[in-house]
């Protein structure tokens, strides 16, 4: 499995925790979802750049 599958798994969980949480305080289904898309975005961005490899470049004599 590569790095970004295990990030993007292990930050699914984190959104998931926190949606059942405010599910549990009462904020409204709308604004858990609006909060989790936005969440999700974020997370995929971060665990792109954070698992892309580096271009190698030639160097120049």
């Amino acid at each position: 499995m590569s790095s970004f599958a295990i990030y993007l798994i292990g930050f699914l969980l984190f959104v998931g925790g926190l949606a059942y949480g405010a599910f549990l305080l009462g904020i409204a289904l709308t604004w858990i979802l609006v909060g989790a898309v936005t969440l999700i975005g974020l997370g995929m961005v971060m665990g792109v750049g954070k698992t892309r490899q580096k271009d190698h470049t030639p160097t120049s004599e």
